[in-house]
């Protein structure tokens, strides 16, 4: 009898040590509960009733064409931006497309659709976006001519933004937050890779890029897989931006799987899975699906923390498939092969990643880690962030083959010694605000 007293005390005091405390924002936690399946599926019947979205059709029919989507985005911004107090402004940002002799065959029109709800706090610079294509397409990438909905591919991503931009507006944020609908991505990622040069070269300070596409559907063709609790996120372990001049420091650091994009998927997961229910966010170590791409790569390659979201498992009978039935199977990316409940969970991930970032301080400035002496503990220190009031800071631990951050110790302070090798594990710092909203996290440098 003693020893099954014994036996069930371990179990008790293993199941209560098991145990996890959710610490909610209240006001995240509202601005979720407003994101709406039915509003979702309003966005994408509209979307679907252009006919096509091609890049290359037509820019100025008042009811068919990629010309009057973008439009139509354009005033949905206008509509929200109404609510926001003139924080938000919204715009087309135009540019004439040349031919490349290979998925552009004439000059067009292009233009991105930009929603901006510019930050509360002048001395806050900081920029979050988050991404949707408008484009479709069918079989023949050059076919600008038949009827491509493009419900899931990308009017999912597309829908995401607007919910985004229609529930946010209202609210007040120290920090930016664009909401962007590219176009060009079915020609090869033109909108991205031309608003990703831009912000480069005007030097704007992105700290996080989420970029959805393919975000709305909860099952696979050949395996038959279905699935609405299980959203992927891809990202980079390395640097794709001057990865030669970075290479030595990171490998005498051991922090391949440190990379700006796997630690905003990192954080995504966390703060995502903190704020929806029934949602796992699965990392996926790779900056894209196998041999493919996504908006996101342009601004990884200038250097950019991007990462994308997809849904679990993709079906390719309903995307890039001429409208059509063959044995029984109906082709063609419609919306009632979406799930909107899904696309829901989804759309408030991203939400509460995006409020839980523009609500919290900058970075942590100068984290480094004191090496002047071999310890068997670790020595941390860091200076305030250069915009926002920190409450205090997290100091994350993890063990070096663990994939997520296992411990966060909380200081008010700007140092911490902790009984933790440096051989065995890596660390990073966050900032902290008075609600609880966490930065990204820095990983320290070398302290001289």
């Amino acid at each position: 009898m003693k020893k099954t007293i014994c036996l069930l005390c371990s179990f008790i005091s293993l199941q209560v040590s098991a145990q996890k405390i959710i610490q909610r924002d209240p006001a995240i936690e509202q601005m979720v509960s407003q994101v709406s399946a039915d509003s979702l599926k309003a966005h994408i019947l509209k979307l679907v009733s252009f006919g096509t979205r091609h890049t290359l059709s037509t820019t100025t029919d008042p009811k068919k064409g990629i010309g009057s989507a973008r439009n139509w985005v354009l005033s949905r911004f206008q509509e929200f931006a109404k609510e926001s107090e003139g924080r938000m402004t919204a715009k087309i940002d135009s540019w004439i497309l040349k031919p490349d002799g290979k998925r552009v065959d004439k000059e067009q029109d292009m233009g991105n659709v930009m929603g901006i709800l510019k930050g509360t706090d002048p001395n806050d610079d900081r920029i979050f976006l988050v991404s949707g294509h408008i484009d479709s397409r069918v079989t023949n990438v050059m076919n600008r001519e038949s009827d491509a909905p493009g419900a899931n591919d990308d009017g999912s991503g597309t829908a995401t933004v607007i919910e985004l931009a229609r529930v946010m507006s209202k609210a007040k944020f120290p920090a930016t937050i664009i909401f962007l609908v590219v176009s060009g991505e079915e020609q090869g990622l033109l909108g991205a890779n031309y608003l990703a040069d831009k912000a480069a070269n005007e030097k704007w300070n992105i700290e996080a890029i989420l970029n959805n596409d393919i975000v709305g559907s909860n099952n696979s063709n050949e395996t038959r897989i279905i699935e609405n609790t299980k959203v992927r996120i891809f990202s980079e372990g390395l640097p794709a931006f001057e990865i030669e001049s970075k290479a030595s420091g990171i490998r005498n650091m051991g922090q391949e799987n440190d990379g700006k994009a796997r630690q905003l998927a990192r954080y995504t997961k966390e703060v995502g899975e903190r704020y929806v229910d029934n949602l796992e966010v699965v990392m996926v170590y790779r900056n894209d699906r196998f041999l493919r791409g996504g908006d996101h790569t342009p601004f990884v390659n200038k250097g950019f923390a991007a990462v994308r979201v997809t849904e679990m498992n993709e079906n390719f009978e309903h995307q890039h498939q001429d409208l059509r039935t063959e044995n029984g199977i109906k082709y063609g990316d419609y919306p009632e092969y979406m799930d909107f409940e899904y696309l829901r969970k989804n759309t408030a991930m991203n939400l509460s990643t995006l409020a839980n970032l523009a609500k919290a301080p900058s970075t942590p400035q100068n984290v480094t880690i004191d090496v002047k002496m071999l310890t068997n503990s670790t020595t941390l220190f860091w200076q305030a962030p250069k915009s926002g009031k920190a409450k205090g800071y997290y100091v994350l631990i993890r063990e070096t083959y663990q994939p997520f951050w296992q411990k966060k110790i909380f200081t008010s302070k700007n140092g911490i010694v902790i009984p933790y090798s440096k051989d065995h594990y890596f660390f990073a710092v966050q900032a902290v605000s008075e609600d609880g909203n966490e930065s990204l996290p820095i990983l320290p440098k070398v302290g001289m």
